[in-house]
């Protein structure tokens, strides 16, 4: 996996599309080699595992986690039969050991789209994380056997919104190729820094040593020169 990685002019190695957590074992061999090759590390997860299993992740060597926590406690509890506050304690542990975390929010209408369960996501978000983790709240589209309507943007943007009047400095919209909300602005002048369509990184804005130009904010955010272009 490695080598294929390297051949294919990869930055990096991510576990994902089904829970990671799924292919444990697998990811305490790969993350070594992949560190040993100068790939990064990646998992896109449910952020539902234990304690010890998200140390041995870490041990192995992984640098940067996705935590989809898929709503409030109720929400989560009737469609997931989990416990959501082992989600966020996991994000915050992984935070605490030095991985780069972001947190996304698929919206599904009539699952976990009204505002005290989007309150509930915010209020959860900024008590175990901080303002400065980025939150997503992204859009669902029916699929498969599960056909409630489409997310409106409009709700999306509410969510934004609300993570905004928490003081949450990098929220986003995502799924929404386009929305003026998938890019990164200047939390400190609202300056655009990057902006993207889908998950390119199409215009970078931010000085060498990931600064905003305009007022000097600093940004902790990672960049890739590969992988966009600055101006």
């Amino acid at each position: 996996m490695v080598e294929l990685a390297v051949k294919s002019g990869c930055q990096g190695v991510s576990v994902s599309f089904t829970e990671p957590t799924l292919l444990f074992e697998y990811s305490l061999d790969v993350f070594p080699l992949a560190l040993n090759a100068g790939l990064y590390t990646n998992y896109v997860s449910n952020g539902y595992m234990t304690v010890e299993a998200l140390k041995m992740l870490r041990e192995a060597g992984l640098q940067s986690i996705k935590i989809d926590v898929k709503g409030g406690s109720s929400a989560v509890q009737k469609f997931c039969g989990a416990d959501v506050s082992i989600v966020w304690r996991n994000a915050k542990l992984a935070k605490d050991m030095g991985m780069h975390v972001e947190v996304v929010n698929l919206v599904i209408p009539t699952v976990n789209d009204d505002e005290s369960t989007l309150r509930e996501v915010v209020e959860n978000h900024v008590k175990y994380l901080g303002v400065d983790v980025p939150i997503h709240f992204t859009a669902y589209y029916p699929a498969y056997r599960f056909k409630a309507p489409p997310t409106p943007v409009e709700k999306l943007e509410e969510a934004y919104k609300l993570a905004k009047a928490f003081g949450v400095k990098y929220p986003y919209i995502g799924n929404v190729p386009g929305h003026r909300y998938e890019n990164t602005y200047c939390p400190n002048c609202n300056r655009l820094l990057i902006r993207r369509v889908g998950i390119f990184s199409i215009d970078v804005k931010l000085t060498a040593d990931g600064r905003c130009p305009n007022c000097a904010e600093a940004i902790p955010i990672k960049l890739w020169k590969s992988s966009f272009k600055q101006s």
